[in-house]
C-alpha cells in the first residue's frame, strides 16, 4: 500500500496500488486509499509495558454487529485545534539537564523533543517568568535594594536565567524550532508589592504600568535570544498567596490590569504574544468569566487556563460555553512523589489526557518537567513533594508517571491536530484526534477493574482491541 504520493497532473490508473501518470491529480494516499491496520502504543499499569509500540498492527475488518464496547469515532464532527502537549520546564528542571555530561543531555533531550523512533515528541513547554518554587532561590528579573523604584525597568536582566534555563531552551529549540512556549509569572518584583515581599502580598496599583512593562521587556528580551513567547498568564494560582514566590490576585484586580495596562502596553509595543487569565483551580471558572464579561478586557485576551487541585474538568467547558470564542487551556498538575504508577497513570489520563481535550482544551501540560532524587531544588517554603517526569542524578534518569502519561498524547497529536467525536462506553473514557497528516489517533483507557475488550470502528470498518484494568492505549492509522 502506498502511503504518500507527491502532488503531479497525471491520469490516474490503479492497478495494484500504483498511481500511474497522465493529466489529473494524483495526491497522497490519504484520499485514494484507507490504511486498514492501525498501531498501538500501550502502558500498563504493572509496567509490563511503558509506551511500548506492540508488535502486532490491529486489522480493520467489516464492522459486523458486536457484543463487545464500540467506540465510534466521527470525524466529520470537529472541535478545537490542539496547540500540544508537554511540561514546565522550571528553573530547576534546566539545571539537572543542564548539568549532565554533553552527550547525555543531548540523548535525552532527542527523546524528550524529538518525533522519530521511540522519542515522545513533546510540542509545549511552559517556563516561569523569574522564579518559581521550583527554583533554588526567589528572584525576578528587577530585583533592587530595599527601597529603590525602577519604573521604567531600565535594570531589567534575564541575567539570573542566563546559566540553566537559556542554553537548555536554546537545545531544545534546536531540536523542535516550532515548540510552543507559555510564561507564568509567579511574583512581581517585590518593590512592586503591597508586602514588599516574594510570598503573598498584592500588585500595588501604582505600579500596574510598571508590571505592564516588565511583560513587554520579558517578551522582547526573550526575542532576542531567539526564543519567542507565544503566550503568557497574568499570575499563577493568583488565589494561593501562600507559596513562595506567589501574589494575591483577585478577579476584578486582573481585569482592570489587563484592559488598562497590560493590554494596552502589549498593543503599543505590538507584543503578539498572547494574554491568558487565571491559570488556576477549576473550582473557580467564575474568575475568568468574570473578567471576559468585560468586554473592554476581552478584547485584548486569548483564552483562560486552569489547574485541577480543586474543581472538576468538565468546569472548562462551562468557560468554554460562555465565551465561545475564546480559549481554554490545561497548564499545570503535579504528582506527589514518590508516585503510584497506577494509580498516577489511570487518573492522570482519565482526567487530564482524555478529560481536558474532551472539555475543549488546547493543550495539557503536567508539572514539572525534572527533579532529582531529593524533588529538589526548590524555594524556601516551595514544593518538596513535586515529582518530576524525570528524576535526573547525574547522567542517570529515571522516567516517572508523567512521562509516559504525556507520551500517549505527545508523539502522535501533533500542533494543529483537531478533535474528533468518539462516544463513551462504560469504563471506556477516550478522546480521538484527526493529525495534520490524516491520521487518526484515538486514546484510550480502561477505567474499570477487570480486563475490556472492545471496537473501534471508523467508517464502517473496525479494530477489535483488548485492554487490561488501568491501561492505556494509543491507537494510530
Amino acid at each position: 500500500m502506498i502511503h504518500s504520493l507527491k502532488k503531479q497532473w497525471v491520469h490516474t490508473l490503479l492497478i495494484g496500488g500504483l498511481c500511474l501518470s497522465g493529466a489529473v491529480s494524483c495526491t497522497s494516499n490519504k484520499s485514494l486509499f484507507s490504511k486498514n491496520e492501525a498501531d498501538l502504543w500501550l502502558t500498563t499499569p504493572d509496567k509490563s509495558a511503558l509506551f511500548q509500540k506492540q508488535t502486532q498492527p490491529l486489522t480493520f475488518t467489516d464492522a459486523a454487529a458486536s457484543a463487545t464496547s464500540v467506540i465510534d469515532i466521527d470525524d466529520q464532527q470537529t472541535f478545537q485545534t490542539m496547540d500540544g502537549f508537554g511540561y514546565t520546564l522550571t528553573g530547576g528542571s534546566a539545571y539537572h539537564l543542564h548539568k549532565m555530561t554533553p552527550a547525555a543531555r543531548a540523548a535525552i533531550l532527542k527523546e524528550l523533543f524529538a518525533t522519530d523512533g521511540n522519542n515522545i515528541g513533546v510540542s509545549y513547554l511552559r517556563v516561569s517568568i523569574g522564579a518559581s518554587d521550583l527554583d533554588e532561590k526567589v528572584f525576578s528579573y528587577n530585583d533592587l535594594p530595599e527601597g529603590q523604584t525602577d519604573p521604567n525597568l531600565e535594570k531589567f536582566s534575564l541575567a539570573p536565567d542566563r546559566e540553566f534555563l537559556l542554553p537548555v531552551l536554546k537545545e531544545i529549540l534546536a531540536i523542535n524550532p516550532k515548540i510552543m512556549i507559555l510564561g507564568s509569572p509567579w511574583s512581581p518584583p517585590t518593590w512592586m508589592k503591597t508586602n514588599n515581599n516574594s510570598k503573598g502580598g498584592s500588585l500595588k496599583p501604582e505600579w500596574y504600568d510598571a508590571y505592564a512593562k516588565y511583560f513587554v521587556k520579558y517578551v522582547q528580551e526573550m526575542q532576542k535570544e531567539g526564543i519567542t513567547i507565544d503566550a503568557i498568564t497574568v499570575q499563577n494560582e493568583p488565589l494561593h498567596p501562600g507559596n513562595n514566590p506567589s501574589l494575591l490576585m483577585l478577579a476584578p484586580d486582573q481585569a482592570v490590569f489587563v484592559k488598562n495596562h497590560l493590554g494596552p502596553a502589549f498593543q503599543k509595543a505590538n507584543v503578539k504574544t498572547k494574554i491568558i487569565l487565571y491559570d488556576h483551580n477549576l473550582d473557580r471558572p467564575d474568575y475568568p468569566i468574570s473578567i471576559l464579561n468585560d468586554p473592554e478586557a476581552k478584547k485584548y485576551i486569548d483564552g483562560s487556563a486552569f489547574h485541577l487541585y480543586g474543581g472538576k474538568i468538565e468546569a472548562m467547558s462551562e468557560v468554554h460555553n460562555a465565551h465561545p470564542d475564546k480559549n481554554v487551556y490545561f497548564t499545570e498538575q503535579w504528582i506527589g512523589a514518590p508516585g503510584k504508577f497506577p494509580g498516577d497513570l489511570k487518573w492522570h489520563v482519565r482526567e487530564l489526557i482524555i478529560g481536558a481535550p474532551r472539555n475543549w482544551s488546547r493543550n495539557v501540560l503536567e508539572w514539572n518537567l525534572a527533579a532529582d532524587p531529593q524533588q529538589k531544588p526548590h524555594t524556601p517554603g516551595g514544593c518538596t513533594e513535586c515529582l518530576g517526569a524525570l528524576t535526573i542524578d547525574g547522567d542517570k534518569v529515571i522516567r516517572n508517571p508523567a512521562y509516559y502519561i504525556i507520551a500517549h498524547a505527545s508523539k502522535f497529536v501533533r500542533p494543529g491536530s483537531v478533535r474528533i467525536a468518539s462516544n463513551i462506553p462504560t469504563n471506556l473514557p477516550n478522546v480521538a484526534f484527526k493529525t495534520p497528516k490524516g491520521e487518526r489517533v484515538v486514546i484510550v483507557l480502561n477505567n474499570g477493574e477487570a480486563s475490556e475488550t472492545f471496537h473501534i470502528r471508523h467508517k464502517g470498518k473496525a479494530v477489535s482491541a483488548t485492554l487490561a484494568a488501568g491501561a492505556v492505549g494509543t491507537y494510530v492509522w
